[in-house]
């Protein structure tokens, strides 16, 4: 099986190492310093469950050398979906499976647009990476692992396909019973992203202040009443799971979006509190704390914005002058 990683950050580093280090034929898309640093000194991780490096790495800026890619796994921020989406287009067999891995609950949609449904597949990761440096990824939180599932919920031996690369990659990973819940689940976890970022807090911080935890949990009570409106299947003790694990996330951790909006990025601020507030609207839900945190954000992701026509810092896809 040939396979394409189109991002290499956080995400895409890693879970796309672990496959090449498995042996499988792995195509990383990248640019900029990222893409000198893989053709000259390989991938390198840095990880909690032990270091890695791929010597000989497979990289480069073009989407259309993915081509002959069976499985193209989607790492980029989810502000980048669409654009890759339109250049995947022309690029994707009829068998050709499409895992996404963003944050938040629009990327399936977005890819909707430019690709037929039946080269979709459905997908989220938990991981806690960056970027060290230009070939050098750092995982130092939350054990990785992937659900996927159809977007219509059917049992096929495709995922069964996937499933048995990750295995054999030592990827932790689960066939989604409902991938539509399971996106919500993790989109209500990693909205607390954007309270860090305004509140300038690690998870320990956030989580030990008691006004910082109280609307914590009120931003993820404010999104689970939302999932229930919409018709997404969620467990009533959802947000109380949800506030036990984040306890055990490491004290000193963060989110990418937290550490992109404190470094000036573009940041997926749009596709996760902004998509409450949006969706709020839509349903006629209440929802202050993702409102204030989103209307926080929003003159720092202007400013982000525009630095960008100038110089893009992306930490999936490298830096571009």
């Amino acid at each position: 099986m040939k396979i394409g990683i189109i991002g290499t950050g956080g995400v895409g580093g890693y879970f796309g190492g672990k496959i090449a280090k498995a042996g499988y034929d792995v195509t990383f898309v990248t640019r900029g310093l990222n893409l000198d640093a893989l053709k000259t000194n390989g991938l390198t991780v840095k990880s909690i469950l032990g270091d890695f490096k791929i010597d000989k790495v497979n990289a480069t800026d073009k989407i259309e050398e993915l081509k002959h890619a069976d499985l193209i796994l989607i790492c980029v921020k989810a502000w980048q979906v669409k654009e890759i989406a339109l250049k995947l287009k022309s690029v994707i067999k009829e068998n050709t499976i499409v895992i996404t891995l963003q944050n938040g609950v629009l990327a399936v949609d977005e890819l909707k647009t430019c690709l037929n449904e039946s080269n979709i597949v459905g997908g989220l990761c938990f991981i806690i990476s960056k970027i060290e440096s230009p070939g050098i990824i750092n995982h130092f939180g939350v054990e990785p692992s992937i659900v996927f599932g159809e977007i219509n919920n059917s049992k096929t031996e495709r995922l069964i396909n996937v499933k048995d690369v990750f295995d054999k990659a030592g990827i932790k990973s689960k066939i989604s019973e409902d991938i539509n819940a399971d996106l919500w689940k993790k989109f209500i976890t990693i909205c607390v992203s954007g309270l860090l970022a305004v509140t300038g807090s690690t998870y320990g911080e956030l989580r030990e202040l008691p006004k910082t935890r109280s609307m914590m949990i009120e931003l993820l009570k404010e999104i689970y009443t939302l999932s229930r409106e919409i018709g997404i299947g969620i467990e009533s003790d959802f947000v109380n799971k949800t506030v036990a694990l984040i306890d055990t996330y490491p004290y000193d951790s963060t989110s990418s979006l937290t550490r992109d909006v404190w470094e000036g990025k573009p940041s997926e601020i749009d596709y996760q509190n902004g998509t409450v507030v949006k969706l709020g609207k839509q349903y006629g839900i209440e929802t202050p704390i993702n409102k204030f945190v989103y209307n926080c954000i929003l003159s720092m992701e202007s400013r982000a914005r525009k630095n960008e026509i100038l110089t893009t810092e992306n930490p999936e896809l490298g830096t571009k002058k």
